[in-house]
């Protein structure tokens, strides 16, 4: 199939066999129509190649915006991967330090485990001050009143042991860490009230 310029070669070369008078006036006419002819074939031509290659142009800059669109979805997909991490290491911290606040009330409730220690309500015979002693001020044997400074003595020698029902363990040799389960008497103490004997 010709093209537009060849079609316009043809014709021209129609008039040029036909030994066409180019000096009269239809002989002007048919040879300025041609070369129009020509000249518009010419630029038909030129807008075709134009045409082609912004055509090739457009279909380059259309694949370009299809991995850009999949670059930017890559992107999205890889955000979204970011903020999910970061939400499961924020819960991660968060859960850390719940437990961190947990071990210091633990700590601060062991710091404040007290051992329970006996106190024993003493009256000054002096001033009538009732006085809380622990066994370790006992043991000493005598206090000062804190209210009127008169000098406290303890005497303990008069209690009886708790381990057995003689008055003086030394007379039965009781010895209260040894032999009898419950009263930690010996096995021969006479006044020991426990029926288990060793």
């Amino acid at each position: 199939m010709m093209t537009l310029t060849e079609k316009a070669s043809y014709l021209k070369g129609l008039m040029d066999g036909m030994n066409l008078d180019t000096t009269t006036n239809e002989g002007k006419l048919f040879a300025a129509i041609a070369d129009l002819l020509d000249e518009l074939c010419i630029s038909v031509a030129d807008l075709e190649d134009q045409t082609e290659i912004m055509g090739e142009e457009l279909d380059l800059i259309e694949e370009s915006l299809d991995e850009i669109d999949e670059i930017i979805d890559e992107i999205d997909e890889a955000i979204e991967d970011i903020d999910d991490t970061l939400d499961e290491i924020c819960e991660y911290v968060d859960e850390e330090d719940e437990d961190d606040d947990d071990d210091d009330y633990e700590d601060d409730d062991e710091d404040w485990e007290f051992d329970e220690e006996e106190f024993y309500q003493v009256i000054c015979p002096t001033c009538g001050e009732e006085i809380s002693v622990d066994e370790g001020i006992l043991e000493q044997g005598e206090i000062k009143c804190p209210a009127c400074g008169e000098e406290l003595e303890f005497d303990l020698s008069d209690l009886e042991c708790d381990c057995c029902d003689c008055e003086d363990c030394e007379e039965c040799d009781c010895t209260c860490e040894d032999d009898c389960e419950e009263c930690k008497c010996e096995a021969d103490c006479d006044n020991c009230p426990c029926d288990d004997k060793k």
